[in-house]
């Protein structure tokens, strides 16, 4: 192969030393065709060779691989076909080459459109303080409470001070998107004056064209509630919020893998772990245009932030109707509530963390929120006033199986005699008139007695919740003679009775 020194040998001895083309071919070993090309060359370019391509075995698939890139280069990474899925659809097709073909022409694409597409350019943005915060979910993986679970996390940061917060949650609802702004807003300590988000389904009902978007009802009564306004990116530009989606990379090596080592036995547990983390990360990380930490940064914008104002009532609400046993249908899973609205319609309030229930603007029953499907959750004191009329629902009754331990004991008792479950459901339907702990403190002594009746327990309750007698009572009266403890006055007065009977 002619090397840059040959070529430059060849044109010296020809131009500057007058030799011909045979004697510089006898000289240099070449030939005197190779000689006279070279020659000939207006520029003095090193020599390449070029091999005509041949067809190869994906030669014939091309137009439909770069078809598949480009959708799935529109798509979110996670929703993106793998190489290996690639092959399979090809091999269905009648590709016969091999996993290392496909690859390689696959990186090739990408280099070419990462190098000649105009689209990879990005202009560098700046934010005034207090000017914008950026916001965006992630999916992740975690063991929580012994169950490999997958969580929605919701990342929140300010443009300026790139201050972030995390918070975890089941699910992408509306209820766990208000209940993210309310404490990230409580944990940067204050709110931007706008927010930029990707066209996610809880924030945009419809995307028209341009900058048009239909935005859900609720989400804009929480952005006026905060007093911020939503901005959204375009359509499958996510690099419009580019600061929260870097810290959304970087939180999977800063925090998730560390989360990993950790163990958590509830979801509370694990957002006041990352609520900390997040703390601990801002002292740490350096601000990336100033030599600041981020919390040097942040205590600077705080100033520029909207005071922190009443958390947004960030509830979901759904009409429901409670069935003939006491329950209501929320999410795949069921909820009692009092017996005596059976057959009504009310309204389900729908928070990240409890769910409540709501008749005639009253709220009648709350519950711990369940994520799960097909569990019910019951109050037993629902369903009290059903015993005056059924005290031998006592029984089997699911939701009694739930009751304190003490009403457990008590109900093992008597229900072991004769007319025990009326006896069980007097001693419940104490409950609501006095309250669960006078009933409860009366149910565990009379068990430590071990004299159980109806009588007893009454007894003791009536003892608890009697008025105690003051300590003391103002009078007018004066004592002039201070009573003796002087018992032989009482032999005095059985003396003189018996002499009068006798």
């Amino acid at each position: 192969m002619i090397t840059m020194e040959m070529l430059g040998k060849v044109r010296r001895m020809h131009y500057r030393d007058g030799l011909s083309r045979s004697e510089i071919a006898r000289r240099t070993g070449l030939s005197r065709t190779t000689v006279r090309k070279w020659l000939e060359e207006a520029d003095a370019a090193a020599p390449r060779y070029r091999r005509t391509k041949a067809p190869g075995k994906l030669t014939a698939f091309d137009a439909t691989v770069v078809g598949w890139l480009e959708a799935d280069a529109r798509c979110p990474k996670r929703e993106r076909r793998t190489a290996q899925a690639m092959l399979a659809q090809l091999k269905a097709q009648g590709f016969e080459g091999g996993y290392t073909i496909l690859t390689d022409f696959i990186r090739d694409w990408r280099h070419r459109k990462g190098t000649n597409d105009p689209g990879r350019a990005f202009v560098p943005l700046k934010f005034e303080l207090g000017e914008a915060f950026q916001f965006d979910w992630s999916e992740e993986r975690l063991v929580i409470g012994g169950v490999w679970r997958k969580l929605q996390v919701a990342h929140l940061e300010l443009c300026a001070s790139h201050a972030f917060v995390l918070v975890a949650y089941p699910s992408q609802a509306h209820e766990m998107l208000f209940d993210a702004h309310t404490r990230s807003f409580k944990a940067l300590g204050g709110i931007a004056r706008r927010g930029i988000y990707d066209n996610m389904k809880t924030a945009v009902d419809k995307v028209k064209k341009g900058k048009g978007r239909v935005v859900n009802a609720r989400f804009y009564a929480m952005c006026s509630h905060y007093l911020f306004d939503p901005d959204f990116c375009n359509v499958a530009s996510g690099w419009e919020k580019g600061i929260v989606e870097k810290n959304v990379q970087d939180s999977r090596r800063r925090i998730w893998q560390q989360a990993g080592e950790e163990r958590f036995g509830s979801m509370a547990e694990l957002n006041t772990w990352l609520l900390a983390r997040c703390r601990s990360l801002w002292q740490e990380l350096r601000h990336p245009q100033y030599a600041l930490t981020v919390a040097e940064m942040l205590e600077h914008e705080q100033a520029h932030l909207m005071p922190m104002i009443a958390p947004f009532d960030g509830y979901v609400e759904a009409p429901g109707r409670v069935s003939s046993t006491c329950l209501v249908t929320a999410d795949r899973n069921h909820y009692s509530v009092p017996c005596e609205l059976a057959g009504k319609l009310i309204s389900k309030r729908f928070y990240p963390e409890c769910i409540e229930f709501v008749f005639d603007e009253v709220i009648v029953a709350s519950h711990p929120r369940l994520f799960e499907r097909e569990q019910t959750c019951y109050d037993w004191r629902h369903y009290l006033p059903l015993l005056e009329r059924k005290p031998g629902a006592l029984r089997n009754g699911a939701p009694f199986a739930e009751m304190p331990t003490a009403l457990l004991r008590l109900q093992r008792l008597l229900l072991r005699r004769d007319g025990g479950d009326r006896v069980m459901s007097q001693v419940l339907t104490m409950v609501p008139k006095v309250g669960l702990e006078p009933v409860l403190v009366a149910v565990e002594l009379v068990l430590d007695s071990g004299m159980v009746s109806i009588e007893h327990v009454l007894n003791v309750i009536a003892r608890l919740n009697q008025a105690p007698l003051p300590e003391s009572v103002e009078t007018s009266l004066e004592l002039k003679a201070l009573p003796l403890a002087d018992t032989r006055r009482y032999d005095s007065l059985r003396e003189r009775q018996e002499a009068d009977h006798a």
